[in-house]
Protein backbone atom coordinates (compact mmCIF):
# COMPACT_ATOMS: atom_id res chain seq x y z
CA UNK A 1 0.00 0.00 0.00
CA UNK A 2 1.31 3.47 -0.91
CA UNK A 3 1.46 5.84 2.03
CA UNK A 4 -0.76 8.89 1.35
CA UNK A 5 1.98 11.32 2.35
CA UNK A 6 4.41 9.98 -0.27
CA UNK A 7 2.02 10.36 -3.22
CA UNK A 8 2.99 13.36 -5.33
CA UNK A 9 3.55 14.44 -8.92
CA UNK A 10 6.49 15.93 -10.81
CA UNK A 11 4.61 19.23 -10.82
CA UNK A 12 4.28 19.16 -7.02
CA UNK A 13 8.07 18.78 -6.73
CA UNK A 14 8.81 21.55 -9.24
CA UNK A 15 6.32 23.93 -7.62
CA UNK A 16 7.62 23.31 -4.09
CA UNK A 17 11.20 24.07 -5.15
CA UNK A 18 10.11 27.18 -7.08
CA UNK A 19 8.13 28.50 -4.11
CA UNK A 20 10.67 27.48 -1.43
CA UNK A 21 14.09 27.40 -3.12
CA UNK A 22 16.24 27.70 0.01
CA UNK A 23 17.49 24.20 0.85
CA UNK A 24 19.99 22.75 3.26
CA UNK A 25 22.86 21.08 1.41
CA UNK A 26 24.28 18.42 3.70
CA UNK A 27 27.36 16.31 3.09
CA UNK A 28 29.33 13.95 5.28
CA UNK A 29 32.94 12.94 4.96
CA UNK A 30 35.91 11.92 7.04
CA UNK A 31 35.73 15.24 8.93
CA UNK A 32 32.04 14.80 9.80
CA UNK A 33 28.91 16.54 8.60
CA UNK A 34 28.91 19.83 6.71
CA UNK A 35 25.75 21.79 5.94
CA UNK A 36 24.82 25.13 4.49
CA UNK A 37 21.55 26.71 3.31
CA UNK A 38 21.57 27.65 -0.39
CA UNK A 39 18.94 28.76 -2.92
CA UNK A 40 18.57 26.09 -5.61
CA UNK A 41 16.76 25.99 -8.93
CA UNK A 42 15.08 22.92 -10.40
CA UNK A 43 16.28 21.54 -13.73
CA UNK A 44 13.49 19.51 -15.32
CA UNK A 45 13.50 17.09 -18.23
CA UNK A 46 10.97 17.11 -21.08
CA UNK A 47 8.44 15.24 -18.93
CA UNK A 48 8.76 17.66 -16.02
CA UNK A 49 10.85 15.34 -13.82
CA UNK A 50 13.49 16.84 -11.56
CA UNK A 51 16.86 15.75 -12.95
CA UNK A 52 19.23 18.21 -11.27
CA UNK A 53 19.51 21.32 -9.14
CA UNK A 54 21.54 24.41 -10.01
CA UNK A 55 23.10 26.67 -7.41
CA UNK A 56 26.17 28.55 -6.28
CA UNK A 57 28.08 29.21 -3.09
CA UNK A 58 31.08 31.12 -1.83
CA UNK A 59 34.38 29.48 -2.76
CA UNK A 60 35.40 29.95 0.88
CA UNK A 61 32.54 27.72 2.09
CA UNK A 62 34.08 24.57 3.68
CA UNK A 63 31.43 22.53 1.87
CA UNK A 64 33.17 23.21 -1.46
CA UNK A 65 36.23 21.18 -0.49
CA UNK A 66 34.09 18.35 0.88
CA UNK A 67 31.93 18.18 -2.24
CA UNK A 68 34.92 18.35 -4.58
CA UNK A 69 36.29 15.32 -2.77
CA UNK A 70 33.12 13.36 -1.92
CA UNK A 71 30.56 14.58 -4.46
CA UNK A 72 27.47 13.16 -2.76
CA UNK A 73 25.11 15.29 -0.71
CA UNK A 74 21.53 15.74 0.42
CA UNK A 75 19.39 18.70 -0.57
CA UNK A 76 16.65 19.19 2.02
CA UNK A 77 13.74 21.46 1.07
CA UNK A 78 11.25 22.60 3.70
CA UNK A 79 8.06 23.75 2.04
CA UNK A 80 4.96 25.09 3.78
CA UNK A 81 4.44 23.75 7.28
CA UNK A 82 2.56 24.51 10.46
CA UNK A 83 1.19 23.31 13.77
CA UNK A 84 -2.34 21.94 13.68
CA UNK A 85 -4.11 22.69 16.96
CA UNK A 86 -6.91 20.58 18.48
CA UNK A 87 -8.32 23.90 19.72
CA UNK A 88 -9.70 24.37 16.19
CA UNK A 89 -11.68 21.11 16.31
CA UNK A 90 -15.30 20.46 17.13
CA UNK A 91 -14.04 17.00 18.12
CA UNK A 92 -11.75 17.85 21.05
CA UNK A 93 -10.44 14.26 21.21
CA UNK A 94 -8.18 15.01 18.25
CA UNK A 95 -4.42 15.12 18.83
CA UNK A 96 -2.17 17.99 17.75
CA UNK A 97 -0.09 17.38 14.65
CA UNK A 98 2.14 19.18 12.16
CA UNK A 99 1.33 19.45 8.46
CA UNK A 100 4.15 19.93 5.98
CA UNK A 101 5.54 19.46 2.49
CA UNK A 102 9.22 18.49 2.28
CA UNK A 103 11.70 17.04 -0.19
CA UNK A 104 14.81 14.97 0.46
CA UNK A 105 16.98 14.82 -2.65
CA UNK A 106 20.13 12.72 -2.88
CA UNK A 107 22.50 14.38 -5.35
CA UNK A 108 25.95 14.20 -6.87
CA UNK A 109 27.50 17.66 -7.19
CA UNK A 110 29.52 18.76 -10.23
CA UNK A 111 31.30 22.10 -10.13
CA UNK A 112 32.22 22.09 -13.84
CA UNK A 113 28.69 21.73 -15.20
CA UNK A 114 27.48 25.34 -15.04
CA UNK A 115 29.10 28.77 -15.10
CA UNK A 116 28.78 31.34 -12.33
CA UNK A 117 27.17 33.80 -14.77
CA UNK A 118 24.54 31.24 -15.78
CA UNK A 119 23.74 30.31 -12.18
CA UNK A 120 23.46 33.95 -11.08
CA UNK A 121 21.39 34.95 -14.11
CA UNK A 122 18.96 32.07 -13.60
CA UNK A 123 18.56 32.73 -9.88
CA UNK A 124 18.04 36.47 -10.25
CA UNK A 125 15.57 35.93 -13.11
CA UNK A 126 13.58 33.48 -11.00
CA UNK A 127 13.57 35.70 -7.90
CA UNK A 128 12.94 39.00 -9.71
CA UNK A 129 10.15 37.82 -12.02
CA UNK A 130 7.02 39.99 -11.82
CA UNK A 131 8.69 42.51 -9.50
CA UNK A 132 8.21 46.18 -10.29
CA UNK A 133 11.56 47.56 -11.45
CA UNK A 134 13.02 44.03 -11.59
CA UNK A 135 16.76 43.92 -10.97
CA UNK A 136 19.40 42.25 -13.16
CA UNK A 137 22.99 41.23 -12.29
CA UNK A 138 24.22 43.40 -15.18
CA UNK A 139 23.34 46.44 -13.07
CA UNK A 140 26.25 45.61 -10.76
CA UNK A 141 28.71 46.47 -13.52
CA UNK A 142 32.35 45.67 -12.72
CA UNK A 143 31.41 44.71 -9.15
CA UNK A 144 29.66 41.60 -10.53
CA UNK A 145 32.93 40.27 -11.97
CA UNK A 146 34.86 41.00 -8.77
CA UNK A 147 32.28 39.27 -6.58
CA UNK A 148 31.91 36.46 -9.09
CA UNK A 149 35.53 35.42 -8.56
CA UNK A 150 34.63 34.47 -4.99
CA UNK A 151 31.70 32.29 -6.08
CA UNK A 152 31.55 28.78 -7.50
CA UNK A 153 28.53 27.40 -9.35
CA UNK A 154 27.40 23.80 -9.42
CA UNK A 155 24.89 21.39 -10.80
CA UNK A 156 23.67 18.62 -8.52
CA UNK A 157 22.42 15.57 -10.42
CA UNK A 158 19.48 13.84 -8.75
CA UNK A 159 20.18 10.25 -7.75
CA UNK A 160 17.13 9.74 -5.54
CA UNK A 161 14.11 11.82 -4.63
CA UNK A 162 11.81 11.37 -1.65
CA UNK A 163 8.88 13.65 -0.97
CA UNK A 164 6.56 13.84 2.01
CA UNK A 165 3.40 15.87 1.63
CA UNK A 166 1.48 15.50 4.91
CA UNK A 167 -1.38 17.83 4.15
CA UNK A 168 -4.51 16.44 5.75
CA UNK A 169 -5.09 13.54 3.37
CA UNK A 170 -5.72 11.18 6.29
CA UNK A 171 -8.14 13.42 8.18
CA UNK A 172 -11.91 12.88 8.41
CA UNK A 173 -13.88 15.41 6.39
CA UNK A 174 -15.16 17.25 9.47
CA UNK A 175 -11.68 17.44 11.01
CA UNK A 176 -10.18 18.60 7.72
CA UNK A 177 -12.81 21.36 7.47
CA UNK A 178 -12.02 22.52 11.03
CA UNK A 179 -8.29 22.58 10.21
CA UNK A 180 -8.85 24.70 7.11
CA UNK A 181 -11.00 27.14 9.08
CA UNK A 182 -8.41 27.33 11.85
CA UNK A 183 -5.54 27.87 9.42
CA UNK A 184 -7.22 30.58 7.41
CA UNK A 185 -5.79 31.63 4.04
CA UNK A 186 -2.11 31.11 3.34
CA UNK A 187 0.55 28.90 1.81
CA UNK A 188 -0.10 25.83 3.95
CA UNK A 189 -3.86 26.00 3.37
CA UNK A 190 -3.26 26.37 -0.38
CA UNK A 191 -1.13 23.22 -0.45
CA UNK A 192 -3.67 21.35 1.66
CA UNK A 193 -6.35 22.28 -0.85
CA UNK A 194 -4.10 21.11 -3.67
CA UNK A 195 -3.74 17.67 -2.09
CA UNK A 196 -7.42 17.40 -1.15
CA UNK A 197 -9.17 18.63 -4.29
CA UNK A 198 -12.48 16.89 -3.61
CA UNK A 199 -13.04 18.41 -0.17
Amino acid sequence: MIHPFSTWTNQDVADLIAAHPLAWIVSSGSAGFHATPLPLLADLDGEGRLVSLTGHMARSNPLVEVLEREGKALALFMGPHGYISPSWMSDRTQAPTWNYAVLRVEVRVRFDAVTVDEALDRLSSAMEVDRPKAWSPDEMGERLHRLGRGVIAFRADVERLDGRFKLGQDERDDVYADIMTGLGPGDLADWMGRFNPDR
